[in-house]
C-alpha cells in the first residue's frame, strides 16, 4: 500500500488570521463559581471573532448605527442648549446690546 505525503509546509500566522477573518470564530463558554450548591458568580463568554465583510452577511452591523462611532450621527449640541433659561435669555440679552453698540459706532 502506497502512502500518500501529507501536505508539507509551513501555516503562519498572516496565513491563520486570514482564514479566521475570512470564515470567522466563536468562541462561548460558561464559567462557575458554586460553594456548598450555592452559585456565587457566573462569567458567560460569547466571543464572535470575524472581519466587518464577514459580520455583514450574517447580520452583525451594530456599529453603523451606534452614534459615537459614526460621524452621520446626530449634529452636536447648541452651546446654549444645556444653559438654564435665565442665562439664554442674558445670552440673548448681551447679544442685542453688542448689537447697539456696533451699531451707534
Amino acid at each position: 500500500m502506497e502512502r500518500v505525503p501529507a501536505v508539507s509546509g509551513t501555516t503562519n500566522l498572516v496565513d491563520i488570521l486570514d482564514r479566521v477573518l475570512d470564515k470567522g470564530l466563536v468562541i462561548a463558554g460558561d464559567v462557575r463559581i458554586s460553594l456548598a450548591n450555592v452559585e456565587l458568580l457566573t462569567i458567560r463568554i460569547r466571543l464572535l471573532i470575524c472581519s466587518v465583510d464577514k459580520a455583514e452577511q450574517i447580520g452583525l452591523n451594530w456599529w453603523k448605527y451606534d452614534p459615537h462611532l459614526t460621524m452621520s450621527g446626530p449634529a452636536p449640541a447648541k452651546l446654549t442648549e444645556g444653559r438654564s433659561p435665565a442665562r439664554r435669555q442674558g445670552s440673548a440679552r448681551a447679544a442685542k446690546a453688542k448689537r447697539r453698540v456696533s451699531k451707534r459706532a
